[in-house]
């Protein structure tokens, strides 16, 4: 967990690389980090706090992997339009979101976690497959997609 608070970054840093974009007149990721601290700053009104306040780490992990989701739905989106010019834009976009999120974990590391919970669990078919999958979740802490995960599993207990 430790390492999301490492990489997580608070108001303020997102405030300097807005100045540094600005700066360097990096348009793209001027637009990008205006995009994220206003997203920043609604989670703090929606949940009812006032906007010169922080977000906790793992809310602001949510905030970044939530607008990471939408480029990544609008880039498929686009591919499957015939638009690869707003899909290669919104991907350039993706990769300066991606520079806030923690790394993502190997599919290796994945399937090491997941055949560890699933000898700790005692999980041999699947019945238990959303008890699996809750505690390899938990334990991946937002380091890796939801989906890719329920499929790793999928194949590990249909292979066992």
């Amino acid at each position: 967990m430790k390492a999301i608070k490492i990489i997580c970054m608070s108001k303020e840093k997102l405030k300097e690389g807005i100045n540094s974009a600005l700066k360097n007149k990096d348009n793209l990721r001027l637009s990008v980090l205006r995009g994220l601290l206003s997203a920043y700053v609604n989670e703090l009104v929606s949940k009812g706090r006032k906007p010169d306040t922080e977000l906790t780490p793992d809310e602001e992990l949510a905030v970044y992997k939530r607008q990471a989701n939408q480029r990544k739905d609008s880039v498929q989106a686009f591919r499957s339009g015939n638009r690869p010019d707003l899909a290669d834009k919104e991907e350039a976009e993706l990769e300066i979101i991606k520079e806030f999120l923690p790394t993502e974990m190997t599919e290796n590391e994945i399937k090491e976690i997941i055949l560890k919970k699933k000898e700790e669990l005692n999980i041999d078919d699947n019945k238990k497959m959303g008890i699996l999958m809750g505690a390899v979740m938990k334990e991946i802490a937002g380091r890796a997609d939801g989906n890719l995960v329920r499929k790793m599993i999928e194949d590990i207990l249909n292979n066992s």
